[in-house]
Order: C-alpha cells, then sequence, then structure tokens
C-alpha cells in the first residue's frame, strides 16, 4: 500500500495558508489531460511530472487506477521504488514489462502499457509520496483512460503485375475505421525493394494535405504521381510513364488520429496493407537525364547541392561518364571509373573541402558547393555521353544528353534582411496555448551567426522588456524581468531557418500584452571577435489574454414557503450550468424585508469554502441557527434556517459567483448572477385552545365545599404553558373581580376578593389531570354566591426562548347559589293547664320538637299574659294590656339572663335539660302569677366566618296557669338564678340576646 495521504485538515489549513498570500514553494503533480482515447491492443503512454519539490530530484512515482465498476476502490500497479507495489490483477504484466514505468528525467516518467487491454479503462492517478518538510500542495493527480475498439482496417489485393516502361500503374486501397468518437486517417503509399529501406511515394496527411515523398516530388509536382480519393473509404494511387527504377513492393498505410484535451493529434492505430509485386522491363537503350537542386536563392556561405540523375535501362551493365558545367565552363568531368577530374580554380576549392563532385550511386552523380561565394550565381548543368567499349579496351562516346541549365542566384548576407513576427492566435481564452513566430528573411544557413530575441511589453506597461534571446551561438538566455514564462514557454529554432518559434502554454493576463522580435546578423571574425553586420525590429504583435466565456445560469424559479414558527426554512440555490468542471462558486444569501429598500445579506461562503456571516445574521443572532450544505456534485447549494420565527419572513435570494483558478494559480471572479426569489412566510402556530363553554349552575348549603371546573379541551402544543385566572360576579356588583389566578410557572395568586376577605383561606386549586384545574371553595358562605368563569392563557416558547401569549379562551358561566339551611324549628305548641297552690313553684317547659341543624343554638324566651281584674273607666285599655306580653325571661344564645318586671326577682329557677329541652321554674306562686305562659325560640346557626344570624323562630302552646291561695310554700330546691351554662361565641350575640 502506497504511504498514508496528508491528513485532510492539514491539506485545508494549508489552502488557508497560500490564500494568506504567504510565499511557500508549492508541490504541484501533473498529469496527461485527459480524457484519452486509445485503441485496444495499441502501445499506450501516459506522462506524469512533478514541480516546486523539495528533497532529492529523484521522485518515486505510483501509479494507480480506479476501475469504472469500482470507481473508489484504488487499485495499484506500478511503482519506481516499490516492486512489491502492484495489485495480483497487474503482477505478472509488470514482470513480463508489459507496463512499466519509464523515467525521463528526476522528476518525470512515462507509464508504458505495450498492449492495451479493454479491462485498462479507468481512471489513472499518478501520485508522489512528499519528501518536503511540510505537506504544500498537491501530491497526486489524475486522468482518464478510456479504451475503444480497433476499428481501423487497411485492405489491399496482394497481386504481382508486370509492366513495360513508360506504361501507367494503378493500385487501390481501402481503409475503413467504425470508430464513435471524432478522429482522422491518414493514407501513405510506399515502394520497398528487397532489404531496402521504404520509400514513400505520396501520402495525405490527418489535415487532409497531399505531400509527395523526396524521390517522387518531381514527378508529382509535373503530374506523373496522383494520388485520388475514388469512394468513401478507398483511394487509388497512379503513377504515370513508369521508370524501371519504379519497380517494388507496392503497398498502402493507414494511421487513425484522435486529438487529445490538450489539442495535439495522437495516432492510435497504424496498419498497413498486403504488398503488390511490380515488374517493369526497359523497352529498349534510350536514357534520359534530369538536374535538380532544392532552391534557385541562396545566401554567401550556403550550401548548394546538383544532383544530376540519369534514367535508363540495365544502367551497371553500361558505360556513362559526366560533365558539369557553370555558365558553359567546365568545372569537372567523370568518366566510367567514376575518378573526378576538376579544372584549376575548381580543383583548388575541392581542395579546401569547398566543393564536391562525386557518383552518389549507379545512375545519380552530384556537385556540392559547401560554401557559395556571390561570384557562384549563374547557369549550372550536367552532360551526361554513354560511351561504348572497344574490343581494345578503349571507349568511344555515343550519344550525349542534356537537361536544361538551373540558374541560382548568390544574395550578399545583407541583402533582403527582414524580419516578421506572426502569430495565429492573437486572441487567446485563459489556460490556452498561443504561438510566436519570428520569421527572418532570407533563410540564411545554420552557419550564419543570427541572434533572436523576444521582446515583451505587458499590457498597461509603455516599456518593453527582453524576454528571451536565442544566441547566435545557439544558447537560450533568458531575461530576469519575466522569469515566470519559463516555465510555460518552449524556445524551438528551425533547423531550415532561423525562424524562433514561441509556444506560451496556460496563457493568463501576464502573458497580455505587445511582442516583437529583433534579430541580429553576426559575423565571426579571424580573432574569434565579433561583428554586428545588421539588426532588424520585426512589428509589434498584440496577444489578447481573454476570460473564457461565463456559461454561468443560476436557477431563476420562483417559490412560496408558508410554515409555522419553530419548523426550519429550507433554501436551494442551484447552478444549472458552469463555465468549467473546476469552477468554485461563492454564494451570498441574502433577505429582503418589505420595509427594506435592498436585501441583507445573511451569509456569504467565499469560493474556498470559507463561512463570513453578514450583518442581517449578526444584528438578528441568526449564527446559532444557519445550516449551510453543498451537494457532492457542486451543483446545489442548501441553507437552512433553523427554528423559524415570525420576524424571519422575507423574500430570500441568493447571489453565485464563479470562480475559476487562472494559470498563475490565483483565483478570480468570471461571472455573478442572482437566484429567482424563495417568498417564505413564518406564522405562529393556528390558535387550537378551546375551553369548555358548558353553562352550569350549582346550588349548595352553607359550610358545604363546592368544585368549580375549568377544562382545557384542546390546546395549540403539548408543550404550551397555560395560566388560569378565576372571576366572579357577585350580586350589586357591576365589575367582576378577580379570586385566583394559576400562573402558567404553576404559581397561585389570590384577587383582591380573595385577599381582603377570608375567602382565601377557604380557596383550594388543584388540576388532577392535563387541561383540568378545579377550584375548590370550602365552607361556602352566602357571600361565595355569585357566576363564576375561568379565563385560559395559552404561551408558546418561541425560536429565541422567549415566551409569548398565543391565544385565550373563556369558560362557561357556572352560577353558584350558597344557600342557608331551610328552618325546620318546631316549638312544642300543645297548650296546658297547670293550677299549683300558693307559695308552690310550677314549672314552665320549652320543647323543642326539631331543629334545623345539630349546630344550631337557641335563645328562649318566656312571657306570661296577665289576667287583671279591673273594671271602671279603664276597661278598655286594660284589655288591650291584657293581649301583651310580660317578659319572664329570657335566655340568650350565649345564655345571658334578662329577667323582666322585678316582681320575678329571685324567683326564677332556669335549667336546660337537654339541648332541646329548656324549663323555667317559677318559685313561690302567688295569685298575680295566674295566667297564660308561652316560650319564643330562636334559633341561630353561625356561618363559615362565625358570624351569627337568626335562622328561626317559633311560639310554643298556652299554658293556662291557676294559683290557688293557701298552698304550701314550694321546696323545690333549684339553682340560683345564675347563668347554669356559659355558651362561647366567636364574636357578638345578637342583638335580641343582649
Amino acid at each position: 500500500m502506497r504511504p498514508p495521504r496528508p491528513p485532510l485538515t492539514s491539506l485545508l489549513l494549508l489552502i488557508f495558508v497560500l490564500l494568506l498570500g504567504m510565499a511557500f514553494a508549492q508541490r504541484h503533480v501533473a498529469v496527461q489531460e485527459g480524457p484519452l482515447y486509445r485503441t485496444e491492443g495499441s502501445h499506450v503512454t501516459l506522462w506524469c511530472k512533478v514541480s516546486g519539490y523539495q528533497g532529492p530530484a529523484e521522485q518515486t512515482f505510483q501509479w494507480s487506477i480506479y476501475l469504472p465498476s469500482a470507481s473508489e476502490r484504488e487499485v495499484q500497479i506500478v511503482s519506481t521504488a516499490d516492486p512489491s507495489f502492484p495489485y495480483a490483477i497487474y503482477t505478472q504484466r509488470v514482470r513480463a514489462q508489459e507496463i512499466y514505468v519509464e523515467r525521463v528525467q528526476g522528476d518525470a516518467v512515462l507509464l508504458h502499457i505495450t498492449e492495451l487491454q479493454d479491462r485498462d479503462a479507468g481512471e489513472y492517478e499518478c501520485h508522489t509520496p512528499n519528501t518536503d518538510e511540510r505537506y504544500f500542495g498537491s501530491y497526486s493527480a489524475k486522468t482518464n483512460l478510456t479504451v475503444i475498439p480497433d476499428s481501423l482496417r487497411v485492405t489491399a489485393v496482394p497481386q504481382t503485375l508486370h509492366r513495360v516502361e513508360r506504361d501507367s500503374l494503378e493500385l487501390k486501397c481501402e481503409v475503413s475505421k467504425s470508430t464513435a468518437q471524432h478522429s482522422h486517417v491518414s493514407i501513405s503509399w510506399y515502394r520497398q525493394r528487397g532489404g531496402e529501406a521504404p520509400v514513400e511515394i505520396i501520402s495525405l496527411s490527418r489535415d487532409f494535405v497531399l505531400r509527395a515523398g523526396g524521390t517522387y516530388a518531381q514527378r508529382h509536382a509535373t503530374g506523373d504521381v496522383r494520388l485520388d480519393k475514388v469512394g468513401e473509404t478507398t483511394s487509388k494511387l497512379t503513377i504515370y510513364n513508369l521508370h524501371p527504377s519504379d519497380q517494388g513492393e507496392f503497398y498502402c498505410e493507414a494511421a487513425e488520429w484522435i486529438q487529445d484535451p490538450d489539442k495535439s493529434w495522437y495516432a492510435m492505430t497504424r496498419k498497413r496493407s498486403q504488398g503488390t509485386i511490380v515488374n517493369v522491363q526497359a523497352t529498349d537503350k534510350e536514357f534520359s537525364v534530369r538536374l535538380e537542386t532544392e532552391k534557385r536563392m541562396y545566401i554567401v556561405g550556403e550550401p548548394v547541392e546538383f544532383r544530376c540523375i540519369l534514367e535508363a535501362q540495365n544502367i551497371p551493365d553500361r558505360y556513362f561518364s559526366i560533365s558539369w558545367a557553370f555558365n558553359s565552363s567546365l568545372i569537372a568531368s567523370l568518366g566510367p571509373n567514376a575518378v573526378p577530374v576538376l579544372n584549376n580554380e575548381f580543383a583548388q576549392r575541392e581542395a579546401l573541402g569547398q566543393l564536391k563532385v562525386a557518383k552518389e550511386s549507379d545512375n545519380v552523380f552530384v556537385l556540392k558547393i559547401y560554401r557559395l561565394r556571390l561570384e557562384d550565381s549563374g547557369k549550372y548543368n550536367c552532360r551526361v555521353t554513354e560511351r561504348e567499349k572497344t574490343v581494345t579496351g578503349d571507349f568511344i562516346d555515343k550519344e550525349s544528353k542534356r537537361p536544361k541549365n538551373i540558374p541560382i542566384t548568390v544574395l550578399p548576407l545583407k541583402a533582403g534582411f527582414a524580419v516578421t513576427a506572426i502569430s495565429r492566435t492573437p486572441g487567446v481564452t485563459y489556460n490556452e496555448s498561443f504561438d510566436l513566430q519570428c520569421i527572418i528573411k532570407p533563410h540564411y544557413p545554420s552557419w550564419v551567426p543570427v541572434s533572436v530575441t523576444w521582446r515583451f511589453q505587458p499590457a498597461g506597461s509603455s516599456e518593453f522588456h527582453d524576454l528571451v534571446t536565442f544566441t547566435r551561438d545557439g544558447g537560450v538566455q533568458w531575461g530576469d524581468r519575466y522569469l515566470g514564462f519559463r516555465t510555460r514557454t518552449a524556445i524551438e529554432k528551425a533547423e531550415s531557418s532561423n525562424n524562433v518559434r514561441l509556444s506560451i502554454s496556460r496563457a493568463s493576463d501576464t502573458e497580455a500584452g505587445k511582442y516583437q522580435c529583433v534579430a541580429e546578423l553576426w559575423r565571426k571574425n579571424y580573432n574569434s571577435s565579433w561583428t554586428r553586420l545588421a539588426d532588424r525590429t520585426s512589428n509589434l504583435l498584440e496577444i489578447r489574454v481573454l476570460r473564457p466565456v461565463t456559461k454561468l445560469q443560476v436557477s431563476k424559479s420562483k417559490r412560496s414557503i408558508t410554515l409555522v414558527e419553530n419548523r426550519p426554512i429550507p433554501l436551494n440555490c442551484s447552478v444549472k450550468s458552469q463555465t468549467s468542471p473546476d469552477s468554485h462558486f461563492a454564494v451570498l444569501w441574502y433577505v429582503h424585508k418589505p420595509s427594506d429598500a435592498d436585501g441583507k445579506l445573511i451569509l456569504k461562503t467565499t469560493h474556498s469554502s470559507a463561512f463570513e456571516y453578514g450583518t442581517y445574521a449578526e444584528e438578528e443572532g441568526l449564527r446559532g441557527r444557519l445550516q449551510f450544505e453543498r451537494s457532492a456534485s457542486g451543483g446545489l447549494f442548501s441553507l437552512t434556517v433553523q427554528r423559524a420565527e415570525v420576524r424571519d419572513s422575507g423574500s430570500y435570494y441568493c447571489h453565485v459567483e464563479e470562480w475559476l483558478l487562472s494559470p498563475n494559480h490565483a483565483w478570480y471572479k468570471l461571472a455573478e448572477e442572482v437566484s429567482g426569489r424563495t417568498e417564505v412566510t413564518v406564522k405562529q402556530p393556528d390558535n387550537r385552545l378551546h375551553v369548555n363553554q358548558t353553562h352550569r349552575n350549582i346550588t349548595v348549603l352553607e359550610n358545604q365545599w363546592v368544585t368549580l371546573e375549568c377544562q382545557v379541551s384542546s390546546r395549540t402544543s403539548p408543550s404550551s404553558q397555560l395560566q388560569v385566572e378565576w372571576y366572579v360576579w357577585r350580586p350589586g356588583h357591576p365589575e367582576k373581580e378577580a379570586v385566583a389566578r394559576l400562573s402558567r410557572q404553576s404559581t397561585l395568586r389570590y384577587g383582591d376578593l380573595a385577599t381582603l376577605g377570608n375567602l382565601r383561606s377557604r380557596l383550594h386549586l388543584e388540576s388532577p389531570s392535563p387541561g383540568l384545574y378545579l377550584l375548590s371553595i370550602q365552607n361556602a358562605t352566602v357571600r361565595d354566591s355569585g357566576t363564576y368563569d375561568c379565563r385560559v392563557e395559552e404561551w408558546l416558547l418561541d425560536p429565541s426562548d422567549r415566551w409569548y401569549k398565543r391565544a385565550e379562551d373563556l369558560s362557561g358561566l357556572t352560577t353558584l347559589t350558597v344557600k342557608q339551611p331551610e328552618p325546620t324549628l318546631q316549638v312544642d305548641t300543645a297548650t296546658a293547664n297547670l293550677t299549683v297552690q300558693e307559695k308552690e313553684s310550677f314549672q314552665l317547659d320549652c320543647s323543642v320538637l326539631s331543629r334545623s341543624s345539630p349546630k344550631s343554638h337557641f335563645a328562649v324566651t318566656w312571657y306570661n299574659l296577665r289576667a287583671k281584674e279591673a273594671g271602671g273607666h279603664a276597661e278598655e285599655e286594660e284589655k288591650e294590656e291584657e293581649e301583651e306580653k310580660e317578659v319572664v325571661l329570657s335566655v340568650g344564645l350565649d345564655t345571658i339572663f334578662n329577667s323582666g318586671t322585678g316582681r320575678w326577682q329571685d324567683r326564677l329557677c332556669f335549667q336546660r335539660l337537654s339541648a332541646v329541652l329548656f324549663r323555667l321554674t317559677v318559685l313561690q306562686a302567688s295569685g298575680a302569677d295566674t295566667g297564660n305562659y308561652s316560650c319564643r325560640v330562636e334559633e341561630w346557626l353561625a356561618d363559615p366566618s362565625g358570624m351569627w344570624y337568626r335562622l328561626a323562630e317559633e311560639e310554643s302552646g298556652t299554658l293556662l296557669f291557676t294559683c290557688r291561695m293557701q298552698v304550701p310554700p314550694c321546696s323545690l330546691s333549684s339553682a340560683p338564678m345564675t347563668p347554669s351554662s356559659t355558651l362561647s361565641s366567636s364574636t357578638h350575640s345578637p342583638s335580641s340576646a343582649s
């Protein structure tokens, strides 16, 4: 297994440090950009390189693959350091060198798969273990490789053809493919003889450019060699005027090309057809001569080569001599023995190595001047003479032929010296590549010292500075102002000219500006010093580096959400399209209230995933209630406001900024867009509080307990708190009065009515079950009568942990009537007669037959209706007086005695024989005591507060008493006229007993 990778927290910390601008060397691993498409069975290479590292120059590379069937599982393939690194599935192929790593440099490698298999498709990862002091940067990079079938087919009919010189030849080759991806095909025709290297005849490149090989270039120019497409898949090679040298094996070769993401073309598959053997028979002894050279205009010091080509049959069996001429003057001649003979002037140049005359092959003769002079301008030609060998061994000349003259012009070095700067891509987008070419005319030979300097004026600057110089001795020298160019710039000097091309990859703002190249022509003196002969400055070339055209689209859909407080508010922000798969997004969440002119910032998540709370979140205390999420795919952002409050209502939207990483590894904002709005309405829970509205009537007697119900049948929330308050309307009172209140914290408080009276001690409040509240009044009194109801308040806890009253409701009315007991007092009303002797005592009993309450107390008064003897004028008055009662004795409920007139003094004896039987004994009866006697009984009860009140009164029956004279005195022993008992009274006695 590979060594553990840096912890996520460490990488996040390093990214944060980078964003703060701390300048440390950053490791960067780059791999060939994908996706790559390669054909099954082909030899594939993938490059990987690391930069910005510390430690040893030779870095370790490890290659792994993530197969499509298990995209999360790493399968190790090969390592440059650990032979045990491959998993079993790859071990055999690695050992057999079917898969291996080629180290190009210490920090760059190529992964080779010699025969690609279908199972090799997947995501390849190149990993470099850390050799730095700390983790900083990237340690691996990935690319996708897709294996596609090899569908290229190249077929030609194998045959043997016999042709005669000057005949025509037609050969066909069928090339087909069925690749689903966009690809191009190139076709080439070759001729091969024996063990010689194949000779290219003509080819059609992948860009549909037709080009003939060097041997056939002249014949293609005259139309003797053609390549035509005669169908969708068939190409035809035609050669007119066949030469004997054309015989050999002909075959075609095709390659299928695909363009990789880095814009380069790659030949996935290359195949050749079966061959056709062509024999060309010479017709006669005729021969022809042609003269060739590369161009007609040269610069002093350049080389030139003239080729005199002999076309004939059976050349090895025949004898030819050749002569070279300049402006009709002989330069040199070669006999059949191929030994050159030069005239005086050219012999000296040949001796100095400046000129060469030679026979290259049986039919090719060359004249080569290595360093042209100005005086070498003129007409050149060759003459071929066929010679016949006599019997004596001497040669005699036969037919002689020569081609047309070829004139050349030799120019001085400075003549026509001009420099032009061109670019095929003056306007590029970030991360694209652009080329700058410095074209120097004329094309000086390689030995002519030319130095080329590219100069650069950054956009917004007014000064040019040297960027890079291709020195006169072939070296490269970079300017010190723009060292950053070196890592992204390739410099190339054409072999055939002094043209210098700059290829700048991963273009950024840094490379935008004006370019020009300066060329200098030098001469090296005999003492090794240098003389600058001329210099030229090119035109200005402006390169514009543009940011990518944004494709950012944010969903504009609108929606409305209505929810109850304490529920979460889900807000979504959807990016429908983005400019690049590597785009990062900053998302700003806003809320707009009707009272505000603009939206207020809630939260910002930067492109680096940092959080910043807005002023609205700080002012409204939202920080603890916000939850931000981003989907794994990266295009959906969610903000959830937890525990919603009513004040959270408003119009919410997101503002998305698209950020991309510039080629200079700096983030820049490319575009921004606002989403559609989400209208959020947060409301309090619907009021579900309901108190039983049933009306009730309750009638009780004093001193009884009475219980009043307050039933909450439903409430808004099970977690709400209830406050219950009882009220009463008493007769004669215009306003209702508070009796008691049970707060939502279960604290009992009494109203003014209960506080001022003695009601407080008699109240009892309880809740035997949820929602049921009972108010009990102990020892009810008449004053407790009235109409009662309860008012219930429901309190809810808002998301900020503040209680608020959500609802209130009133119960039905309960009419309470507290009555005194119904009087059932009954006194014995029987009439009786009693006669006693004078001086005797007589008893007056007062018997209570029934009473209203066992707790009743009685006040008893005895009366006497005297019968007086009277006559004359006062009879009528006396009659009236006879109707008046004379109080004999009053005994109050508190046993306080009050006797009548003085004649009863010391003659009365009171006895309470029982709670309902009272006896008054009158001692020493006299005739004056004769009359009617009765008693009056008052029934008294104490109310719950201890106050006594008279409930009833009743008169007894009449006792007719007669006293006879001379009756023995009364001997009854009696108690003195003092109270026989004392009744306790809580307060005071009724006035009638005073």
